[in-house]
Order: C-alpha cells, then structure tokens, then sequence
C-alpha cells in the first residue's frame, strides 16, 4: 500500500512572509498630508519673508525640516503595533501631565505673559500639543479597560476628570485652545464608546453652564479667570466694532481674505506689510486666502475633509475597540482645530488661539500631527493584517 509523501518546497525557495509589516500605509492619507505640508511650505515662504532681516527662509526651511522630522516619526510610529500602547495607560498619562507640568515650571514666557514653551536649541516644545495625542491614547485605553461599566456614571466621571485636569493646566498657562481641545477629545471618545445620550447632553449643559460663568457671571462678581487679552478676543468677536487690538486683527485678517479674489493677489499687501498678525501661525489661513484666492482656499479645505474622511475610514476598518477610540481621538482633534481656526479667521468663531493642523508655522504642532497621523497608519495597518478584504469592502 503506497503512501503520499508531503510535497517538499526547494531550498531555494523563500519562506512566505507574514505580518503587518509587508502591507503599505494608507496612499491617500500619506499624499494629503503631504500636500498640505507642500501648501505650508508655500504660504509661508510669501507671509514670512520680510520677518526675519537678511534671512526670507528663515521660517520657510525650519517648517520643512519640522515636516521631514514628522514624516519620520509618522514611518515609525506606522510599524509600531497601536495595541502595546494599552498596557502603557498609565505611563502615558503620567507623560501627559509631566511635560505640561514642566512647561509651566520652566516655561519660556511670550511678550503676553503666556508661558506655554519651552525653548529647546531647533524649536519650542510646547507640552500642550503632544499632549493632544497622549490624552487621546491613554483615555482610549482607560475606556476600553472599563467598557463593561461605560453606563455607570462614575466611568463617564472618571474620563472627564482625567481630561479636565490637564486641561485645567494647559489653560493656565494659558492656552485656552488647547484646553477646549483636550474636553473635545474626551467628549468625542465617550460618544464613540456608546455613552448614553442623556449623559451626554448633560455634560453639554453643564459645559455651557461653566463658560457663562467663566464669561458673565465670574467678571460680575468682580473674578478674572480669563487673561485681559484673552477677554478682548471674546469681545472682539461679539462686538468686532470695538477698538481693541483683537478686533484690528480680525478685521485685517477679514480684509487679507476678502481681496484674494478668485485666484489670489499678485501683491499681497495685507500679509507682506505684516497688516495681520501672527499669519505664520495662527492665521495662516489669511494668508492663505490672500495669496492663492478663493481657489487656494478651497483646495486646503478640501485636502482637510479628505484628511478627515480618510481618518473615520480608519475608524470603521478597525479591528478592536482601541483602534477605533484613537481615530476617533484624531478626529477629534483635527475636526475642532480646522473649524476653530478657520472661523477665527473669517470672523464667526472667537480667537483662541488654535493652529491650522500642518500648516501653521511651529515645530511641536507639526510633530504633534504627525505622530497622530503615525497611530492612524498604524490601525491601518493592522486592519489589513487582520481583515485584507476590509478594505476593498470599505472603498
């Protein structure tokens, strides 16, 4: 009785490879990211050339070296499995709360009195936004480990005290953008977790509650808790015909957008004579609407919605909860800071200081991205591994 003999490969042959690490990154959200960094490059090269003296690149080769930096770390940071983060929670609160805490301690102070940064021999380090992204993972970690009792209402407390309390420090600082940030963060991972509505429309009234006290009540009775200039913005964009300074920027950055046209300006007065301040950083966006027009406008919001809708694709393909929690996170953050930003600048938001994400001049807000858009490719990554025809499902 003949028996079959196993069919053995040649020697030459190679082993099959297996794992993440073969499958690409996501194209789509690696060319926008790209091309927004491509757009940054350029609006800074016309709104920054006269700010420096006898160094136009100045502000335009630091931007593209904190880009390249990025583009590494995002490389990195793709390889590495998203799920060794969980076990990490703790670590990276801690993380969290050290560099914000450090700011403050040994912060470098800015001409009103913020103390956000600390100046590092490249670029500022700003604990705020890094700390964008370890909130985001260590509260999707700390839902995830606690969804059987997300219903309780000591779960939902425990997620918006571990949010508040490093918002509280970032606003201190202060930086009340980043601070609002933080409390979206955690208000879009509880919604994505499944938190009941009722919970959630009451954190709403009581958050609606707490800035009309901030802004009405606390001032009445006579308690600042706000920064005199950080009154005049709020002031600024209910009443834009007062004479403060913050109401001259939007009024300035209102006109640099308008006279854009279709195509932009082959003179852009309002950005080259320095009419609009902070249009490196804060308003870019401004310059962006002067330089390139209705056009150049249009193309950097329609890179954002496609950065956004590659970032809740990544939601959707994930293969656990923690995944899905972190694009979320991500959404979160980039979600908040376009619609604030851009709304400051075109005057139906109040300034609050809130960077374009990747196109805003500055190194840790760059990183900061970068590394976010690092954890996405990772989920992605790993969601191929998992479900290879999830994706072409999902397309």
């Amino acid at each position: 009785m003949s028996t079959l003999s196993p069919i053995a490969l040649p020697e030459s042959a190679p082993a099959p490879r297996t794992g993440p690490r073969r499958l690409p990154l996501d194209p789509v959200l690696t060319a926008t990211v790209i091309a927004l960094g491509i757009c940054s490059v350029l609006t800074l090269r016309s709104a920054t050339s006269n700010l420096v003296p006898g160094d136009p690149g100045y502000y335009t080769n630091r931007q593209a070296l904190y880009l390249g930096a990025g583009l590494v770390l995002m490389l990195i940071i793709s390889r590495i499995d998203y799920a060794h983060l969980r076990r990490l929670r703790n670590a990276i609160y801690a993380l969290l709360m050290a560099s914000i805490l450090a700011v403050l301690a040994v912060g470098h102070y800015s001409s009103l009195g913020a103390q956000r940064s600390i100046q590092l021999p490249f670029f500022s380090f700003q604990g705020s936004e890094i700390g964008k992204d370890l909130l985001i993972v260590a509260l999707a970690a700390s839902i995830v480990d606690n969804a059987r009792s997300l219903g309780a209402r000591e779960t939902t407390a425990r997620v918006l005290l571990a949010a508040l309390v490093p918002a509280v420090f970032v606003v201190a600082q202060p930086d009340l953008g980043s601070g609002m940030v933080y409390m979206f963060i955690a208000a879009m991972l509880l919604f994505v977790a499944g938190t009941p509505w009722r919970r959630l429309a009451a954190i709403t009234a009581l958050v609606i509650a707490c800035i009309a006290i901030v802004l009405a009540g606390a001032p009445a009775a006579g308690v600042h808790v706000l920064k005199p200039y950080q009154e005049q913005r709020l002031t600024a964009f209910l009443d834009p015909s007062s004479h403060s300074e913050s109401s001259y920027q939007l009024r300035e950055s209102e006109i640099a957008v308008g006279s854009g046209g279709r195509t932009g300006r082959a003179n852009p007065t309002q950005i080259k004579l320095n009419f609009v301040p902070e249009d490196n950083t804060d308003f870019i966006f401004a310059a962006v609407g002067e330089n390139w027009g209705f056009a150049g406008a249009a193309l950097v919001l329609l890179l954002y919605a496609l950065l956004l809708w590659r970032t809740m694709r990544i939601l959707l393909m994930s293969k656990d909860l923690f995944g899905s929690l972190i694009a979320a996170g991500v959404a979160a953050m980039l979600m908040f800071q376009v619609f604030v930003n851009v709304g400051m600048v075109v005057g139906i938001m109040p300034i609050t200081g809130v960077t374009l994400p990747l196109m805003s001049y500055g190194g840790s807000s760059v990183i900061a991205v970068m590394v976010a858009v690092g954890l996405l490719q990772s989920i992605y990554v790993r969601s191929r591994a998992a479900y290879p025809l999830g994706d072409r499902v999902l397309r």
